[in-house]
């Protein structure tokens, strides 16, 4: 599934309101103790960047790396990719491939179907030292470097697997994929905030095409595991507001709501 979306004038300027609808919750984030780099192959970072937004960015590398950088996508099947998976090309190099949406590889909702590796998935490097995770990502195995994801984005990769992850399967009912969410509570959410873009019954937005389109309700309903990640994080290389700076059941009553939306 893609998740490009075409916005258009009037789109963007429904993103540079909800941008304005969450300035203050955003302004009240603490900035980081620690001093992230800031590289300049890196683009769109704040000057003072906090905890939280380095945190959803990472999430957004999580996703799809390349459209955070602004760069190519790879051209070439990842080398580490196992023959026995059915994906092929830049798909391959997306960390959310292997490692899957909730974070737990084969022992998640990746554990079966197009997306199975048999790789593990990144559940257990909560809490992690960040050098040593930084050394994990930088191994042969991945075959990242820093001509392909610059120090200063690879740092908040790091600090979304050691503390920006949750555990889905306490938000999200593996045999249904039912939120464990109020929808009359994230339906307030939804609507002051995610409607300014997505419109009030999610479909002002068509991920998908006429032929097969894919909506706000789909994702939600379909592949939550997803759609939570995105409400947390954003979505890579397009301007949705990250709602990280909320608390774990503001995202999961939103996700509750939009498994109410149409979803065709």
């Amino acid at each position: 599934m893609t998740r490009a979306g075409v916005f258009g004038t009037d789109g963007m300027k429904r993103m540079a309101g909800a941008v304005a609808a969450l300035f203050i919750v955003l302004a009240t984030a603490s900035v980081s103790g620690e001093a992230l780099a800031i590289d300049k192959l890196e683009k769109g970072v704040p000057e003072a960047v906090t905890d939280i937004w380095a945190i959803a960015r990472g999430g957004q590398l999580y996703d799809k790396w390349w459209a955070v950088m602004e760069a190519d996508a790879p051209k070439t099947t990842h080398p580490a990719y196992p023959a026995a998976g059915k994906q092929k090309g830049a798909a391959t190099w997306r960390c959310k491939e292997c490692h899957g949406w909730d974070y737990k590889g084969k022992d998640g909702a990746y554990g079966k179907g197009s997306h199975f590796t048999g790789i593990k998935g990144i559940s257990g490097a909560t809490g992690l030292d960040a050098n040593k995770l930084h050394d994990v990502i930088m191994d042969k195995t991945h075959g990242y470097t820093g001509t392909t994801i610059p120090h200063s984005a690879m740092e908040k990769l790091v600090l979304f697997i050691g503390r920006g992850q949750v555990d889905m399967d306490k938000y999200i009912d593996r045999q249904t994929k039912k939120a464990r969410g109020n929808p009359s509570r994230g339906g307030a959410l939804f609507q002051t905030v995610c409607a300014i873009c997505h419109g009030f019954d999610g479909k002002t937005i068509n991920f998908g095409d006429d032929k097969e389109p894919e909506y706000v309700g789909t994702v939600a309903s379909e592949n939550p595991w997803e759609a939570l990640h995105k409400i947390r994080n954003g979505q890579p290389g397009v301007p949705m507001i990250a709602l990280a700076a909320l608390g774990d059941q503001d995202h999961v009553d939103i996700l509750a709501y939009a498994q109410t939306l149409p979803q065709k």
